[in-house]
This record gives C-alpha cells, structure tokens and sequence, in this order.
C-alpha cells in the first residue's frame, strides 16, 4: 500500500518521469494535490462542437476506411465517430496501429482540438483509449480532466491518479474530528477519492466542499499561532508623555485631525503604552491620513527613549516619506543641530543607492539612537543596520512585502518593537482575516478637510479628436496655474511594464482577435509619450520631465524636488509616483493604456491628485475594446469609493495574487478557496482555528494539523529565499 510520501515511479513507471520532467511532480501526494480543473460527461454532444473547442467524450466508431494521400506518398485513415445523433470527422494520417483498434462498432474515449477542413468539423490525429482498456471493469459518470502533463494525454493522467488511489491507504487527516464532524465534512480519503474518481458532480463539491475547508483552517491555524506567539511576547511599554514632542507637533499642526485619526491614534497610543507588543493594521482611503497617525505614534516611541522605523517599498516613496516628515516636524526634526528645537530628534534616510558617505552616516545616527526616525527601504532589512532601541516599526504599504521581512525588522529590536502596518489599498474584511489575520485591524474612511473632488473620464484614443481635446485640457490646467502628471506602464520601447502589478492583456485586449490575428498593441513608453509631448502644439512651452525607477537617486529626487516646488509642469513617468508622492498643486492625472492596470492600482494614482483643494480631472487612456478591460475603467470612473473598487480588483484576481507574497509557494496556493466567494467558510475557519490553539497552543494534541501548519510555514520561506 502507498502512502502519501511514497514515490510515483514504483506505481506508474511509464508515466512517472513525465510527471516530474512537466509538472515537478514526484510524490503520491503531489499527484493527489494536482487537482482536476473540470469535468466531462461520458457520453460527447458531437453536434455542439465548435472549431477551437477541446473535446473530450465518449463516443462510437461507425466507419474507417483508408485511401491513398493525393499529393504524397502514404495512406490516409478516415474514421467516423458518433454519438448516436451526430457524427464527426477523425483522421490520422498515419494508419499504424490506429486501423487495428478503430473499427465499427468500437467505442473509445476521444480527445482534441476540433477543426475544420473542407466546410466539415474533423479531429486531426487525436488522442483516444478504449474503453474496455480504461474502465478495467469499472465504468464513471463523469470524466475528470486535468492540466496538460506534456505529451500525456489526459486519460493517462486520469488512469495514472486511479493507480494511485487503487494503492492508497487511508490518508493523514489534519482536521481534527470535532471540528470535520461539526462541520459535516467527508474525511480526506474521501475528499480525495470524490475529486479525483466521482460518478456524480453531488460527490465532486463534497470533495471540494472539503477541501476548501482544510484550507481556510490550515491557514487559519497558522495565523491564531503567529498571534497567540506575538500575545505571549514582553515588551518595553512605550507611554505617552506630556509636555514631549508629541505635544510639540500636534500643537504646530496647521490643521485638525479627523474624527478617525484621532480615533486610532488614541487606539494606537494606547498599545503603545502596554508590555505586550502591537501588532496592528492600518488601512484606509488615498489620502485619507495614515501618515500623520504614523509620524504621531513615531513621535510618542521617541518620547518614550526609543526609535521608530519606517520601511518603504520604493526608492522614491522612502524619499518622499523623509521630505513629508522633515517638512511636518520643521526643527523638531534638528534634534541636536544649530537651530533645531530643545525637545527635537533626527529624521535619517537609509536606501541602497546612497553614497558611501551618506549612508554611514545614516548608519551611525542609528545605531548611536541620534535618529529617532529611520525612514529607508529594504536597506533596512541588512545585517548591518542596528538601532539603539528600535521602540517601533512602521511597514508602509504592506502588500509589497512578505512576513518574513516585516519580521526581520522587528528583530533588531532589543525587546520586540510595536508594529504598525499600513495600506493605501482597502482590504475587505474576510481577505483581512486571511492574510493579515496575526495583525488588529483598524480603518480610516474619513478624509481629511481641503480634499477635493476627482471627476474620472474614459478616453478612447482610436476616436477622432480625443486626444487631442485630452493634451488641450491638460494645457488649459496649467495656464490655471496647475501640474499634471501622465503615467505610462512602460519606461522605453523595448521594456517590459515597470511595475509588476501592470496586468497583462485578456484575449483580445492587446489589439488581437485572442488568436495572434494581429501583432500586440505596442504600450506607450514613458520616453515615446515626452517625445510625442514635445511635438503637441497646445503644449508648447510647457516644461515637461520624466521620472522611472532606473533612474539614478540623485536624478530622480532633483526631479521630484522640482515638480513639487512647481518649476515642472507636466511629470511624465511610470508607476514610481503610484503611493506617497504627495504635490497638493497637481491636478490632473492622465494614465496612458489604462486598460494594462488593476482597478485598485488606477484608484491609487487617481489620489494622487486633488488634493489641494483644486478639483482633480482623471483622464483614463485606453486603446481597447475588449469588454473586461472596459469593465474595469468604466468602474474606476463610476466611483472614488475605494472599497467598492478594492473588491472588485480582488474579484478578478488570482487568489495567490490576493494572499501576496507572504502567501506565494508550491504548498501554499488555495485551489478551492475564494476569498470573496467563501467568506462564511474562513469565519468558520477561524471560529475553530482559534478555539483549537487557545486550548492547545502548541498543537501538541494535533500533531497532524501541527504537520499541515509546518509545511506551509516551510513553503512561505522557500518562497521568501527565492524571492530574496
């Protein structure tokens, strides 16, 4: 009997070295984990078909004939199969063996991609088995069908899992039995037996049913231990105190704070204030204030004898987070420099492109404690970076990092910091629960005072006149006085997108038919689109610069400089600008094959402007026709709601993609569970995830679920060393 570490090829010799060349697959368990995508009826529907279409059923041969070929030399074998109303075509042109086997009254199972030849429907040399070879006495309803295995057709993937079940002993259940009984799920065994060999589709979703909830607990289980670890820890209480620099800026403040900053600032404050280390989310609208809740929790660490560091995902955000905070502090910021206020500290910058001279000096503020506020990059994340009492760490848009790295800061600590985390991209509830389900949760929806209404429009730039009305419109913002930015997902000509969230084109998005009818539409380019910039006559004279990610630091914070002190009037760039950069006198946003970008990435660079006081104008650009790319924009330009929007971008998304990095890996990826569609599963889930660890918190009672939380602790670090 096999079990679910035992090796393929003992089982399926033929087969086993395929599994493993094409699909890494060399285990028992690692073929029972290559689920089925779908599921065919036995009997085909021949009269249903259509050219493209890859037909998988059962049907009977009628005729078969030979013939000679008309313009080469060998025989053809024309074979007629039916499903007993409609008949198709089948040809091989090679006869051998397939002349023996297919004869009338035969009945296989047949697989391939439908064509057309002559004004009939044909299947041009496909795959087949018969059934007496495959059924071995045992005829199923359904037919499973699984992803291509390279050159194995799909009932040998099919015949190649039946082995392995025909051999299975009963399979290690990670569920415990109160909670699967509870919940009246099958066991394991079953699950895997109803997914991989059902007779009904009743018997299918019980096995998905299953197996969508081992998921959601397993991840569930891993999350309530990473929590009840963090609860268990010590920590230096980081108080208020009075009369401190807090106080100093919050009376400098020129403005008031929202209901909701102060609302979680006092939430904040307040675990700051205890022994047991905060572990917090904060989320919330573009712009709607997380970095000032941010700068006043770093200010209340500093008070309190430590410092805070804040971890940014790009060159150009960090920059920009040291320019925001220096600017709010004013000499607060001058802590021990001519001028600077009695009661001030040091705001010190840290990325990996400064000069040798500028980042030992960051360094050593760090590590004497001189810098109370270390704002830097993954540069922070290195061996050699060490502060004097790291009181607090700030992770600035979470989404672009794994646990892994959020934790290597916290460990240069000499006590375990307070975390806050933060994201400008609205996370609905239960994805909240999922991925950062170790993390308190607190949101901002207000938005601040002085916040001015965006109007979004879709501009189809194949239609005559468009985009010329598009540049004059952005010429008449800047005779007003105003800036603009334009963004493209692309640097050069020859590039790839810049950004990695850039989605890639449905069929037929990319200016094709789906099938490769006609070349890609090419994507504008930052340094094409200047080019055409220079040469639009309602934009003469206006000063315009561009801004990438491979731009050397200097370059790209003299231009940022620029821009913001207003000497720039049009910043074209790519998605560099898409967090953070804040310039209240920008008014319009012009986003260039707006179709290439998700919908919460769109509302992301959309907040970017607007924010001023002047009415902000988003011009979305788009080449495309295909209904989901225009699906997405017209939804961007119906609302400037971001929760609805962050819902929306997640519903069409890839689950790996919602889980994020932390989340990445072989064993990791949820094949049954949505996120979205399943919410009533991951309550359950975590109802009794978290009842299972409070009562045994090291899992010692459960050594299968221990087994179950390890494997996908190991893979979130295989994953986070490959990505290293």
């Amino acid at each position: 009997m096999a079990t679910e570490s035992s090796r393929l090829r003992p089982i399926i010799a033929t087969a086993a070295q395929k599994f493993e060349k094409h699909r890494d697959i060399r285990t028992v368990g690692d073929l029972l984990a290559f689920w089925p995508r779908r599921y065919r009826t036995r009997e085909a529907d021949l009269g249903a078909v259509t050219p493209g279409e890859f037909l998988v059923g059962v049907a009977e041969v009628r005729s078969a004939s030979t013939r000679p070929m008309q313009k080469r030399r060998g025989t053809i074998l024309e074979v007629v199969i039916t499903d007993g109303r409609h008949d198709l075509d089948v040809t091989f042109f090679r006869p051998y063996p397939h002349a023996k086997v297919l004869v009338p009254g035969a009945r296989g199972i047949f697989a391939g991609t439908v064509s057309s030849y002559r004004h009939r429907l044909q299947l041009a040399h496909p795959g087949y088995t018969m059934l007496d070879d495959f059924d071995a006495g045992e005829r199923k309803a359904l037919i499973p069908i699984y992803r291509p295995v390279g050159p194995l057709h799909t009932w040998t993937v099919t015949e190649s899992v039946r082995r392995v079940l025909d051999v299975l002993d009963d399979v290690p259940d990670a569920l415990p039995d109160e909670v699967r009984e509870r919940r009246r799920l099958v066991t394991r065994t079953d699950a895997l037996r109803g997914i991989h060999g059902p007779d009904t589709l009743d018997e299918v979703e019980r096995a998905r049913r299953r197996l969508r909830y081992e998921e959601a607990f397993v991840l569930q289980t891993t999350l309530a231990m990473r929590r009840r670890a963090a609860s268990g820890q010590v920590t230096r209480a980081r108080p208020a105190r009075e009369g401190g620099l807090l106080d100093a800026f919050d009376d400098r403040l020129p403005f008031a704070l929202t209901g909701g900053q102060r609302e979680v600032g006092a939430t904040v404050a307040d675990e700051l204030g205890r022994e047991t280390p905060m572990h917090r989310l904060l989320q919330g609208e573009v712009g709607s204030g997380k970095t000032v809740v941010a700068l006043r929790a770093m200010l209340q660490a500093v008070d309190a004898g430590g410092q805070a560091a804040l971890l940014a995902p790009t060159e150009v955000l960090a920059a920009q987070h040291h320019r925001t905070i220096t600017r709010m502090l004013g000499d607060l910021a001058e802590g021990g420099m001519l001028g600077g206020a009695d009661q001030g500290t040091r705001v010190v910058l840290l990325t990996g492109s400064q000069s040798a001279a500028e980042r030992k000096r960051s360094l050593l503020d760090a590590a004497s404690g001189d810098a109370g506020i270390v704002v830097g990059t993954h540069a922070l994340l290195q061996e050699h970076v060490q502060f004097a009492d790291l009181a607090l760490v700030v992770v600035d848009e979470q989404h672009r990092f794994g646990v892994e790295q959020r934790d290597a800061l916290r460990g240069k600590g000499t006590t375990p910091p307070h975390v806050l985390v933060m994201t400008a991209t609205p996370i609905p509830r239960t994805v909240a629960m999922t991925v950062f389900g170790d993390l308190e949760t607190s949101t901002l929806r207000e938005l601040p005072a002085g916040r001015a209404p965006i109007t979004t429009h879709v501009v189809p730039e194949d239609k005559p006149g468009w985009m010329a009305r598009t540049w004059a419109r952005v010429a008449e913002e800047v005779a007003g006085g105003r800036q603009v930015y334009v963004v493209c997902p692309r640097i050069g000509e020859d590039d790839v997108p810049d950004d990695d969230t850039v989605v890639p084109a449905e069929p037929g998005e990319d200016g094709t038919d789906g099938e490769g009818a006609a070349p890609p539409r090419p994507l504008k380019s930052v340094t094409a689109v200047e080019a055409q910039l220079a040469e639009e006559p309602a934009l003469a004279g206006l000063t315009v610069e561009v801004l990438h990610g491979r731009m050397p630091p200097e370059a790209k914070d003299t231009v940022m400089a620029r821009f913001q002190r207003g000497e720039t009037d049009v910043l074209v760039s790519t998605t560099v600008v898409e967090v953070g950069v804040d310039v209240p006198n920008a008014s319009v946003m012009v986003v260039m094959d707006a179709d290439r970008f998700g919908v919460s990435q769109l509302h992301q660079l959309r907040g970017r402007i607007g924010r001023g006081g002047f009415p902000g104008l988003c011009l979305l650009v788009t080449g495309s026709d295909a209904e989901p790319a225009r699906v997405r924009l017209e939804a961007v330009a119906a609302t400037t709601d971001g929760f609805e929007l962050a819902r929306l971008d997640l519903s069409q998304r890839r689950e790996g993609d919602i889980l994020g990095a932390a989340q990445h890996g072989r064993r990791t990826q949820l094949e049954f569970l949505h996120i979205l569609e399943h919410e009533d599963v991951v309550e359950a889930a975590r109802e009794d995830a978290f009842a299972i660890v409070d009562a045994d918190p090291g899992l010692d009672h459960h050594p299968l679920l221990a087994a179950a939380v390890q494997a996908r602790v190991d893979a979130e670090q295989a994953a986070y060393l490959e990505r290293g």
